[in-house]
């Protein structure tokens, strides 16, 4: 073959290789939407159920550890202000928001043309579910929400086992006495495995509110949920939960340690706060 020949196969050899190398790198980053989210529970939908270079960032609290389930993923992906001007420079595909995300910022975002799935925040299980698989639509993997939700009804599954043994009557107490009410999602947790929430007997509104250390020392439950198992007090709001009154009816034997971060947010992480519970639950139970 003459070397003019050659030169041109191999020309037309390098041309259709670089052809399929382009393919193939449009076909991996073409995988979905480009996204940004603006709402720290729509944050963790979006890192689980998003390919990475589909995420363009996410809201200032993704990477706050107290509240965040996937605080350490966060790292990987720049923080918005949470206002519209940086997301409208990203030029996303579409924005995921909270309901309660500031309003003045869906609205402006909307009116520059901007696509902006709004999400609830949820009060069960069930609810949780749904915008996982909405999520899961939004994003182009419905199959990665099915895997999800199938770990969800797993760990429920598992949980009820559990307590099944024995009836539990426990209530929710957090800083300054917040007592969660019965259409909370801690609470939709606890009805799914049979756990009695107490808050029934603290006559609060459905939502929860604060209660008195009295009457909480009088409902008696037989245990009560706190984010934080240590015994240090940073402030007046995390003192009340170490008042001698409640220290003393409720040592850590009776105290259900249950993070913050695996209830503020209704996502896959109500697995991982469902075996929580089993572990807590057998560690104090005798």
């Amino acid at each position: 073959m003459p070397p003019s020949r050659r030169l041109r196969e191999r020309i037309r050899g390098g041309i259709a290789a670089l052809a399929i190398a382009t393919t193939t790198v449009t076909t991996a980053t073409a995988s979905g939407p480009h996204i940004a989210s603006i709402n720290m529970c729509t944050d963790q939908l979006l890192m689980i159920l998003a390919d990475p270079d589909q995420i363009l960032g996410l809201s200032p609290y993704a990477r706050d550890k107290a509240r965040s389930w996937m605080a350490a993923d966060a790292a990987r992906f720049p923080l918005l202000s949470g206002e519209a001007e940086d997301v409208l420079e990203l030029k996303p595909d579409l924005v995921v928001a909270g309901r309660y995300t500031k309003r003045a910022t869906r609205e402006l975002l909307k009116r520059q043309g901007l696509k902006v799935v709004e999400f609830d925040a949820v009060r069960s299980i069930d609810e949780t579910k749904q915008q996982i698989r909405r999520m899961g639509e939004t994003v182009g993997h419905p199959d990665r929400a099915a895997v999800q939700i199938a770990r969800i009804d797993a760990a429920v599954a598992r949980a009820r086992a559990a307590v099944a043994r024995k009836p539990l009557r426990v209530l929710s107490v957090s800083r300054r006495g917040w007592v969660s009410g019965g259409d909370t999602l801690t609470s939709s947790l606890l009805a799914t495995i049979g756990v009695t929430n107490a808050a029934g007997d603290v006559h609060l509104k459905p939502s929860g509110g604060f209660a008195s250390l009295e009457t909480i020392v009088a409902a008696r439950p037989d245990f009560i949920i706190v984010s934080e198992g240590d015994d240090f007090a940073e402030d007046q709001g995390r003192a009340f939960l170490l008042h001698p009154a409640l220290r003393d009816l409720y040592p850590p034997d009776r105290r259900i340690v249950l993070p913050e971060r695996l209830t503020v947010c209704g996502g896959p992480m109500l697995a991982n706060a469902l075996d929580r519970l089993v572990t807590e639950f057998e560690r104090v139970s005798p």
